[in-house]
């Protein structure tokens, strides 16, 4: 089931807790003890800077599938560190990312070291609305795999995998800081991508840091020396032995699209009843969001179900799928289904949906509506269900989202919002419709497929 740490950082109690979640999210993500440090560290830093620099904000850990398939790695899993504030911003995005730059007196290194240990690091601020940092860890680290280049404005190396944007795409003309180059993520229950293509189908503590000297933590800071030193770095992520994994494909990028996502179960239960996967089979790609009937741990069975039958039916169409679907789910609570699929050689989305799960799509510079019939799957579907077409051209950008946001939204909007993670969408679109004094009312998740970059793999 989607199992989600959602802790809010109020006071410096709750950075251990952040701490323990990354801990407790590594295990369930398979990654050794060098990676679990890695995420520990990940995410104190970032709830650090949250109570530093916001006066507080929330810190949102998930097990999920990276933002772009790798061929041969579609077990790949990493574990996701959100944090969301609604604080002052960040003026100068690069200089804040520059070992040494501290605006507290502090030695500067927090964003620095989650860049360093981080498979991908993405980071949007806009002055006066807040910031969003999204950080991936995953099973093997990238090493020796990015390059390093000066960022504009300092001497100081920032590593190829960070993704930049500032003051924007959402509030103004935005687009990856020059000094930062391609995010190259390598490839899960309830947040998960299979390739069935072309070869075949935690309680308060009273203390607020973990102790330096543990071995845990000094494994993860002599990791980040590694990373700032090309000397001491480890083999290429390609490089690495992989189950599944041939010569002629490991580690290629599956080009095209990427695909990300945050939950956060409501009233900071452990299970969300809401998930999201995609699927490839061939050229097709397929995006689902899933909303179990009410929240808790039924609804997660529910939606944790349409995930699981979702991997069978890679190769069929979305109203296809939801036929499927709603025969998988039932003697469950049921769910609200919206299901995307991308042909990518076609250039064409085609969309259906059952339930009140939303849907936008930009594209031309505009924001359509996708349409859902009413209904539940695994309880009451609609006689017949007809699906949406679009052309997948001009800066494309898909949404879904559950109807934990309020009725009436505005989406990010920028003419660079394509370049953004996925991931960072998401959390910007549930910032924005929320607040600290109006949280989410419901389980909440949005799911987000974009086209990639050319400069990106």
């Amino acid at each position: 089931m989607p199992r989600v740490w959602d802790v809010p950082v109020r006071d410096s109690t709750r950075v251990r807790d952040a701490r323990v979640a990354a801990e407790d999210a590594a295990a369930m993500a398979g990654l050794d003890d060098r990676r679990t440090a890695a995420a520990a560290l990940v995410a104190t830093e970032l709830a650090t800077n949250l109570l530093k620099h916001a006066e507080g904000g929330q810190v949102l850990i998930d097990v999920v599938t990276p933002p772009v398939l790798r061929e041969g790695r579609e077990g790949s899993r990493a574990v996701q560190i959100a944090a969301i504030d609604h604080g002052p911003g960040i003026a100068d995005v690069p200089a804040a990312l520059r070992d040494g730059f501290s605006t507290s007196r502090s030695l500067g290194a927090g964003l620095g070291t989650c860049l360093r240990l981080s498979d991908d690091f993405a980071l949007h601020s806009a002055p006066g609305r807040g910031t969003v940092a999204v950080a991936r860890v995953s099973m093997t680290p990238r090493g020796g795999e990015a390059s390093v280049r000066p960022a504009a404005g300092g001497p100081a190396p920032v590593a190829d995998r960070a993704q930049v944007t500032a003051p924007g795409p959402y509030d103004a003309p935005g687009r990856a800081h020059p000094g930062t180059g391609a995010q190259v993520p390598p490839t899960a229950p309830s947040h998960a991508l299979r390739d069935t293509g072309a070869t075949g189908p935690g309680a308060a503590s009273t203390h607020d840091l973990p102790d330096a000297g543990t071995p845990a933590l000094k494994a993860a800071r002599g990791l980040a020396d590694a990373d700032a030193d090309p000397a001491r770095r480890t083999a290429p992520f390609g490089d690495s032995p992989d189950r599944g994994a041939t010569p002629q494909n490991r580690s290629l990028p599956v080009t095209g699209v990427r695909v990300g996502g945050v939950n956060i179960p409501y009233g900071g239960a452990e299970y969300s009843g809401d998930a999201w996967a995609w699927v490839r089979a061939g050229d097709r790609v397929t995006l689902m969001l899933a909303d179990g009937l009410g929240h808790g741990p039924e609804a997660a069975r529910a939606s944790s179900a349409a995930v699981a039958a979702l991997y069978r039916w890679a190769h069929l169409s979305p109203a296809e799928s939801l036929g499927r679907l709603h025969d998988a789910l039932k003697g469950t609570r049921g769910a609200a289904v919206a299901m995307a699929q991308l042909d990518l050689a076609a250039g064409r989305l085609r969309f259906a949906g059952i339930g009140n799960v939303g849907a936008r799509l930009h594209t031309g510079g505009t924001w359509h509506h996708l349409l859902s019939r009413p209904g539940i799957v695994g309880v009451h579907r609609p006689a017949t269900l007809r699906e949406e077409e679009a052309d997948w051209t001009d800066d494309p950008l898909l949404i879904l989202h559950t109807d934990g946001l309020p009725s009436r939204w505005t989406p990010p909007s920028g003419p660079g919002l394509p370049a953004a993670d996925p991931a960072v969408t998401a959390a910007v679109t549930i910032r924005d419709t929320s607040s600290p004094a109006r949280p989410v009312r419901d389980d909440t998740a949005v799911a987000v497929l974009t086209s990639t970059p050319p400069e990106r793999p």
